[in-house]
């Protein structure tokens, strides 16, 4: 497995793929449709222009397992030393350590770029990812009880919070 930059050009369609089964079968997103390729090419502009990394996790013969990201926490400019982070893994290699990888590789970048928090807003539902979390030394900071509505059940969404060191 090795971790590099992705680009709209060469991994937007693979990351579509992995966003819209996420969004189809799971709670780590809290969307109804499908995204289509017009909003991926917004989503990697508004990377771009924030200057957020855009990363993949890639197995031995190129093909995407995993990728991540982080952006703008909040829209004021009193949270510019916050942001948070998304990790999507593909159905095919969860459970193998991909997820870690990525999140070490966010930690890194992010503390970089000088942001002094790293923040995941987790479905309650999502054992793997509340686990991650945990194992990297986030710490719950809040839940809000019937934050979503999807798969016809409300759903809790839990924030963790990374402080970075600097």
């Amino acid at each position: 497995m090795h971790i590099t930059y992705c680009s709209y050009a060469r991994h937007a369609g693979e990351m579509l793929d992995i966003f819209n089964d996420a969004i189809l079968n799971t709670t780590a997103l809290y969307e109804y449709e499908p995204r289509t390729m017009a909003v991926m090419e917004q989503w990697f502009e508004s990377k771009r222009q924030g200057d957020y990394p855009v990363i993949g996790a890639f197995d031995e013969d190129g093909r995407l397992m995993g990728f991540a990201s982080f952006g703008k926490f909040r829209e004021q400019p009193a949270f510019q030393f916050t942001v948070e982070h998304s990790i999507y893994v593909s159905g095919d290699y969860r459970g193998k350590g991909v997820a870690m990888e990525l999140m070490k590789t966010l930690i890194v970048l992010a503390s970089r770029q000088g942001y002094r928090s790293l923040i995941g807003a987790i479905d309650l539902e999502n054992i793997a990812s509340l686990r991650l979390h945990q194992k990297f030394g986030f710490e719950e900071v809040g839940i809000i009880k019937s934050a979503g509505y999807k798969f016809e059940r409300w759903l809790d969404l839990a924030f963790y919070q990374l402080a970075l060191d600097l």
